[in-house]
């Protein structure tokens, strides 16, 4: 969410001028392609609207167990598309209620073992006077929802029931092919069972693009308080680490890991008040909510997908993910430059963001937010 324009935008600032718009897809073209796959929430919906200001077409948006149970993301996700009349034109289909092998006891056993990580999402104790405050539910029934974690307002229609999202990514990635970014911006289970399901479905798809990934974060965990431990959980691949190595040696044309620079960029107290300058259902809920305890996860991976250019320190190497349920280290990731690369197994290449320009990455999401478009936009 970083630098490469602030000057500029410095400039338009002082002269009392708007920031120009991102580049967007021009209209008459083909637009360019993505799939959403995320742990949504109540104000963790920006995603979406980035791809969407910027032009592409959010071919649907997928809920999978992480934050909290699938059933419930994307309950969210459909809820945060009716605020702003986007239901109609885009779909939202449900993950797998759980890892491949994972599950809420063998976590929490594996902490016995190893040490308590500060967030645990979705395999967290169950915990009902959790849930009656506010908040989705953890542990217990995948199926149960907590409607008063629904600020939003809880929604009126359900997700697609007759297809699930790893049915849903193979088809639309066959239809289109070579043609499709697949943001997974939660645990990787999806895009696994996808993969296993068909064997072309990679190499089928552009690219596949995550949120998590965390390298050398080891220290930062023991040196600062909860919350900065929790910045280094990496919890997304930490929850599946079977389905993270499937999906992370599946081949696809390219694989673009947003994990450090995930962390980069805070929203700020002035920022939030600024972005509500503009008043809709969507600039409401990030005001009231989003608040600036954690950073632009999600949206910063985002805008790496939709405009690679904000890249400004990335390098390109081979990784594995530690599937050793013995392992401290079990979920996390470990890089190989390539004359050292493991031979006996089939490792992809990908490329390793370190940072961004952030400070073209909030643009992107105060713009997005601001200026959120209808159906009828998206049809025109």
């Amino acid at each position: 969410m970083q630098f490469r324009t602030v000057f500029v935008f410095s400039l338009l600032q002082s002269a009392g001028l708007a920031a120009p718009l991102e580049e967007r897809a021009p209209k008459g073209s083909s637009k360019p392609k993505i799939i959403l796959d995320n742990d949504w929430k109540t104000a963790g919906f920006i995603p979406f609207l980035q791809a969407l200001h910027a032009g592409w077409d959010v071919l649907g948006r997928i809920g999978t167990t992480g934050d909290t149970w699938a059933h419930a993301n994307s309950l969210h996700a459909v809820s945060t598309l009716e605020i702003g009349n986007l239901s109609s034109c885009i779909p939202v289909y449900k993950g797998s209620d759980y890892p491949l092998l994972n599950t809420p006891e063998l976590f929490q056993l594996w902490q016995q073992l190893h040490g308590q990580l500060a967030w645990q999402g979705a395999f967290a104790p169950e915990n009902k006077t959790y849930e009656t405050e506010g908040n989705d539910p953890t542990s217990g029934d995948p199926l149960r929802v907590s409607k008063s974690a629904f600020i939003e307002g809880f929604p009126n229609i359900s997700y697609v029931k007759d297809v699930s999202a790893a049915e849903f990514l193979v088809q639309t990635v066959r239809k289109h092919p070579g043609e499709v970014t697949i943001l997974a911006a939660g645990p990787l289970t999806n895009i696994a069972l996808a993969h296993r399901l068909d064997s072309n479905f990679a190499k089928n798809a552009k690219k596949l693009v995550i949120m998590g990934g965390y390298i050398d974060v080891n220290l930062l965990q023991v040196t600062g308080d909860d919350i900065l431990a929790d910045l280094q959980n990496d919890i997304n691949l930490k929850m599946d680490p079977e389905g993270s190595k499937i999906a992370l040696t599946a081949p696809f044309p390219n694989i673009t890991i947003v994990g450090n620079a995930a962390n980069q960029e805070f929203p700020t107290e002035k920022e939030l008040n600024e972005m509500y300058k503009v008043k809709n259902s969507y600039s409401t809920i990030v005001h009231d909510h989003y608040g600036t305890m954690f950073p632009y996860w999600d949206e910063t991976a985002t805008a790496v997908a939709l405009y690679p250019e904000i890249i400004t320190n990335s390098t390109e190497m081979y990784i594995d993910v530690d599937t050793s349920y013995a392992s401290s280290t079990y979920g996390n990731i470990h890089a190989y430059q390539e004359a050292y690369v493991p031979k006996a197994q089939g490792l992809r290449k990908i490329k390793m963001v370190f940072s961004v320009d952030g400070a073209r990455v909030k643009r992107q999401i105060k713009d997005a937010v601001q200026h959120p478009p209808s159906c009828v936009d998206l049809e025109s």
